[in-house]
C-alpha cells in the first residue's frame, strides 16, 4: 500500500512538475482554460501531497514539498516556495512568493565555510486554519502560526504566532489582536 501511495505522489510530481505548473492562472483572460488549468494543478496536489483536502487552490509556479499537507478551502499561492514539511489549515489563504522555509544553514563553526556546513535538521512549520499569509512573506523554520492569524505583507515570521495575532515588518511583530481587543505595543 505504501509503494502505491508513492507510485501516485511521484506521478503528481512528474505533472505538476513537468506543465501544470506552467499553465495559466484562473483568471486569466480566457476563463475556461484557467479553471481547467486548476483542476490540473489541483488535481497533481490530491496525487503527490502527504495530505490534501477538498476544494484546494494550487496556483500556477509554485513550488513545493510532497511533504506538505493542505487543508481544506486552502491554497499554495503563485510562485510560493514550500521547502518542507509543512501543515497548512482549512480555510488559509496565501499570497503570491511566499516562502516557508523547514531548514538553514549551519553555521556553528568557523573553521568551515558555511557553503561546506551543511543543512540543519527539519522543522515542521505549521499554519493554523483560517489565516491569511499576505505577498512575499517569509516563514522560518519550526514557526507555528495560530488560528486566524493575518502575517502583512512582506513580514519575516521566525517565532511562533498566537491565534487572532496581526504580525507585520521585519522582524515579524504583533501589532493587534483580531476581535476587538487592543493593540500591543
Amino acid at each position: 500500500m505504501e509503494n502505491i501511495k508513492k507510485i501516485k505522489q511521484y506521478m503528481g510530481y512528474i505533472l505538476f512538475y513537468g506543465f501544470a505548473r506552467y499553465l495559466p492562472k484562473p483568471n486569466c483572460i480566457v476563463k475556461p482554460i484557467g479553471m481547467f488549468s486548476k483542476k490540473i494543478r489541483n488535481f497533481c496536489g490530491y496525487l503527490m501531497l502527504e495530505e490534501c483536502g477538498k476544494n484546494v487552490n494550487i496556483c500556477n509556479m509554485a513550488v513545493f514539498s510532497m511533504k506538505v499537507k493542505l487543508g481544506d478551502n486552502s491554497g499554495i499561492g503563485v510562485r510560493a516556495n514550500i521547502t518542507g514539511p509543512c501543515t497548512i489549515g482549512n480555510n488559509v489563504i496565501m499570497g503570491p512568493d511566499v516562502c516557508i522555509f523547514t531548514r538553514n544553514h549551519n553555521i556553528e563553526r568557523v573553521d568551515i565555510p558555511i557553503k561546506y556546513q551543511g543543512d540543519t535538521e527539519e522543522k515542521e512549520v505549521i499554519i493554523g486554519d483560517d489565516c491569511w499569509i499576505g505577498c512575499r512573506v517569509i516563514i522560518l523554520p519550526g514557526v507555528t502560526i495560530g488560528k486566524g492569524v493575518v502575517v502583512g505583507a512582506g513580514a519575516v515570521v521566525s517565532k511562533d504566532i498566537p491565534d487572532f495575532a496581526v504580525v507585520v515588518g521585519n522582524p515579524g511583530k504583533i501589532i493587534k489582536i483580531r476581535g476587538g481587543e487592543k493593540k500591543i505595543d
